[in-house]
């Protein structure tokens, strides 16, 4: 690194470690709200929690700071304006709920009440987002205090959910209803991690989801399979037969138009991902699992990131009590779901899930569909210049070489790339071992940190480089 580089990171770091204790702090203040909100006892929670950080905003320096009220738990927006009128803007999104929790969960210590124990926070929300979220608090004032600015680098925006853990189902209309405000150039989501303590890692993407059920009806009550077996379709045959259909004998899915636009794996993210020190049998015991598979001719990491998927997530029908009893169920049904990657439309695949069933049933079974809504997926491609930016930002906080990976999971920053038209990049500090939604979570103090550090040079980098984007 230049000279000057070496001055800015020494500034950012010094600035981080003064304030580390009212950083700290005020940080477990917000921890102590228990803002629920899958708990309807705790709505006025909730409420506290949006409105203590506005006000936290408000005292950063955000010259605008409000809470935004959607049929369910309210959310929070604040912006920053740069004095460059022509600087690029960038939306911040994370989320101030929380997960349940409690003592007798299995937690050594009240959930909300935040307690240091070696290098560790413990709290409800101290990684599970409102960690990830407050770094952003510092890092912005380290930006300030070591460039001698006093506005940020770029046009700075936040967008703080309050129903994430509850599945978002208000955020996509909170988008579309306040896209004006909303407008960016780019999404940085802190509701994610990296690899491990030792490997920073910046994610490029998330898959998409899709959902249905399927319910088979046959005869219009059981009927004895003595008189009637054999002679008229079961549905819970119909059932089992569909869903051995589902694949193929190399793992790939096997409906019509599935893979339409699925955007491939290049030779560099498979490089990429092979470098990460992965430890497949310790993959293998936290998924309780006794054995891989999958998609032929892919990685368990490539399976998991970056190849869609089909999943049996449930199937019944008939008798399912002890002993036996000798019937042809009137009824059966299949869930399943479907894991997106870039280029997939969850419209088609719902198309070609609703064209491929009746295809697959005897005759005198009837079906019904049901889809939930779905979520898109997101990539970032490895050159994009605002990707590049986070990983030098976060090399510089590091002192280290930065990998990627991607989300396996689904989550509402495809609302964001989808509405606003911007590229979704992810800085996030957690670990894996933080505990998200299990009892004890906790986060890295050192981590939480390097996270501010990490923002605090990413504004100016962002600025300096979005000049010379494409």
């Amino acid at each position: 690194m230049s000279q000057h580089v070496d001055n800015a990171v020494d500034a950012v770091r010094t600035y981080i470690a003064d304030h580390r204790t009212a950083f700290l702090d005020d940080l477990s203040a917000w921890l102590r709200i228990p803002s629920v909100s899958a708990q309807p006892d705790h709505a006025p929670d909730v409420r506290r929690s949006a409105d203590w950080l506005v006000a936290a905003l408000k005292d950063t320096g955000f010259p605008a700071a409000e809470v935004w009220d959607t049929p369910g738990a309210p959310a929070v927006y604040a912006e920053w304006p740069s004095d460059d009128p022509g600087a690029p803007t960038v939306l911040v999104y994370g989320h101030h709920d929380v997960q349940p929790a409690a003592r007798e969960d299995g937690w050594n210590s009240d959930p909300f009440e935040p307690v240091v124990r070696g290098n560790r926070l413990y709290a409800r929300g101290a990684a599970d987002d409102k960690g990830q979220v407050f770094f952003h608090t510092l890092g912005v004032r380290a930006h300030l205090a070591a460039t001698g600015r006093t506005s940020p680098a770029v046009h700075l925006k936040l967008l703080i959910e309050g129903e994430e853990e509850s599945g978002s189902p208000h955020f996509r209309e909170l988008v579309v209803r306040n896209a004006d405000r909303l407008a960016a150039d780019a999404v940085i989501v802190s509701d994610t991690g990296m690899w491990s303590e030792d490997t920073p890692t910046v994610c490029t993407g998330m898959r998409g989801l899709a959902e249905c059920e399927i319910r088979l009806h046959g005869p219009d009550q059981d009927i004895h399979s003595g008189s009637f077996g054999g002679a008229v379709p079961n549905p819970a045959t119909a059932a089992a037969r569909l869903v051995a259909a589902l694949h193929d004998e190399q793992g790939r899915v096997a409906i019509p138009g599935f893979y339409d636009g699925v955007v491939e794996l290049t030779d560099r993210e498979r490089e990429l991902f092979a470098r990460l020190p992965f430890d497949e049998e310790r993959w293998l015991s936290s998924a309780k699992s006794h054995g891989t598979g999958g998609e032929a001719g892919y990685s368990t990491l490539e399976r998991i990131w970056a190849r869609p998927t089909a999943e049996v997530n449930g199937i019944g029908g008939g008798y399912q009590g002890p002993g036996s009893k000798t019937i042809i169920p009137s009824s059966a049904m299949v869930k399943l779901s479907f894991r997106l990657v870039a280029g997939q439309d969850p419209a088609h695949v719902r198309d070609a899930v609703a064209a491929w069933v009746p295809g697959r049933l005897p005759e005198g079974v009837r079906h019904e569909i049901t889809f939930s809504p779905a979520t898109r997926p997101c990539l970032t491609p490895l050159d994009h210049p605002a990707l590049q930016s986070v990983v030098r930002a976060m090399g510089r906080a590091f002192d280290k070489p930065v990998l990627f990976t991607r989300e396996g999971g689904s989550g509402p920053a495809a609302d964001l790339q989808d509405v606003l038209d911007a590229p979704v990049l992810f800085l996030g500090i957690s670990v894996p071992s933080d505990g998200w939604h299990a009892p004890d979570e906790k986060v890295e103090l050192d981590l939480l940190l390097k996270g501010a550090e990490t923002s605090a040079h990413l504004w100016g980098d962002l600025a300096e480089h979005w000049r010379h984007a494409p």
